[in-house]
């Protein structure tokens, strides 16, 4: 199975603590293997959680070569963090970066470099962090195969 990740925006009406309903847009990570099946996905997955109507206003592929995800049930925020792999050309001696972006769970900026840290550990290679920046992220909804 070679899955992708895609971010899925969806549009709603939505109650606000003040009790003041708010058309409101939400952005969500959804693991599939294609972009029908991420649509299809992110609807089975929304249905619980939104009463009334709601619109998926768009889907786009996400370049995340992994997702760290925390076991501390306050992490509420999702950070993608570019990360550089640092290899040395044998002919020139030249380095060379190749970036990939990881998503963070965590609590807040120093949770999300705690995290990456630890969830790059054993990584074999040099690698530098780049940038971390909080994203508008909700929730990420990963593959689950179906039992036939």
């Amino acid at each position: 199975m070679n899955s992708d990740w895609f971010e899925c925006k969806v549009r709603f009406d939505k109650t606000m603590e003040t009790g003041l309903i708010k058309k409101v847009t939400e952005a969500y990570m959804v693991e599939a293997l294609s972009f029908t099946e991420a649509e299809r996905r992110f609807i089975e997955e929304m249905k619980p959680y939104i009463s009334g109507d709601f619109t998926v206003t768009d889907i786009k592929r996400a370049r995340m070569a992994e997702i760290i995800e925390s076991i501390d049930s306050a992490a509420d925020r999702w950070f993608k963090a570019k990360v550089a792999f640092i290899t040395l050309d044998e002919k020139t001696g030249a380095e060379k970066r190749t970036n990939q972006n990881i998503l963070v769970q965590a609590t807040d900026f120093r949770d999300a470099l705690k995290n990456l840290d630890h969830g790059m550990e054993g990584t074999l290679g040099d690698w530098v962090i780049v940038s971390i920046t909080e994203t508008t992220i909700m929730d990420v909804f990963h593959y689950v195969k179906k039992e036939e």
